[in-house]
């Protein structure tokens, strides 16, 4: 995209925004349009259940609906709609009384087995389905931090647990994705 263009997307966007700020309903139907896949895929790695992020899609707009009149525009939307939903689903998560908080691997101890170059080559990896074998706290934890790229002092603050022991549920959950996804 030329820079004329970009400019023009830019000033096209911001309209949309300022429009839905002011209550234009057709205008917010346009963002949720342009930002809900990202928003989904968001709640979907972190919860593990397509029906479950689903719902919380719906409550995350409904809250950027309420709140839309506190964006600045110090960012782009679509970071401040993921970093709404990561708040959300997190409290949700807290709210829901899950072990967001722990997470034990009874073989902890246990090295993983290496496999042949063959092995790694034949390998399907699946990781939506290795990540519902998490429980729900390192699943938080692995996907702000590997696929989200959240520091261990951030996911700290959003979790509301110590960043050591966010870097411990993240060591854990590598390692029993490692042993879900070894063949």
């Amino acid at each position: 995209m030329t820079n004329g263009a970009a400019g023009a997307a830019a000033r096209v966007a911001h309209d949309v925004v300022r429009r839905a700020q002011q209550g234009d309903v057709e205008a917010f139907e346009s963002l949720y349009r342009a930002h809900g896949p990202a928003v989904f895929a968001v709640a979907r790695r972190m919860v593990g259940d397509e029906r479950e992020a689903r719902d919380l899609v719906q409550d995350i707009f409904v809250r950027a609906w309420e709140r839309l009149a506190s964006f600045r525009g110090d960012s782009s939307l679509g970071t401040w709609l993921h970093r709404l939903a990561v708040n959300l689903v997190v409290e949700k998560l807290r709210a829901a009384r899950r072990d967001v908080l722990r997470f034990t691997d009874d073989d902890a101890d246990a090295a993983p087995t290496p496999r042949s170059d063959a092995d790694a080559i034949d390998a399907r990896l699946d990781l939506d389905v290795a990540l519902a074998t998490l429980p729900a706290g390192a699943r938080v934890v692995f996907v702000l931090h590997d696929l989200e790229g959240y520091s261990h002092e951030e996911i700290a603050q959003m979790t509301g647990i110590a960043a050591g022991t966010a870097r411990a549920q993240l060591w854990r959950a590598r390692r029993h994705l490692m042993k879900k996804l070894d063949p």
